[in-house]
């Protein structure tokens, strides 16, 4: 089992960046693919990007793909979102989530394929 707590988001204005970071408790951290997903007002979860439990291989949605990078310290238990180029439609809840263990690769971006999952932080972007 792992425990996740998410930091980093806020206010920010089009165009600028925000870095969140997800810290995990437990010594299995490691062993996980995490991702990140968000929720927007009145609209279902959404992934957003993952990375494999050995950072090897990576997966973004197409609308942050070249702004957003994710990467992991497995030694520290954490993942970190760097976003980049924000816009207004990236406003949501972003909330970290670890799925799989052992895998090299990311076959599926759903939500049911995660167990554990963080409390959120709020990303606003303004125009």
């Amino acid at each position: 089992q792992v425990q996740l707590v998410e930091s980093g988001g806020g206010l920010v204005q089009a165009g600028g960046s925000l870095r969140l970071s997800c810290a995990a408790s437990g010594r299995t951290f490691r062993t996980y693919t995490m991702g990140w997903f968000r929720q927007a007002p009145g609209k279902e979860r959404e992934f957003v990007a993952a990375i494999t439990w050995t950072g090897g291989t990576t997966k973004y949605v197409a609308s942050v793909q070249g702004r957003f990078t994710i990467s992991r310290d497995n030694a520290k238990n954490t993942v970190s979102l760097q976003m980049n180029s924000l816009k207004p439609e990236d406003t949501a809840v972003y909330y970290c989530a670890a799925g799989r263990t052992f895998t090299n690769v990311i076959d599926s971006t759903g939500a049911r394929d995660y167990n554990y999952w963080g409390q959120g932080t709020q990303v606003t972007v303004s125009s």
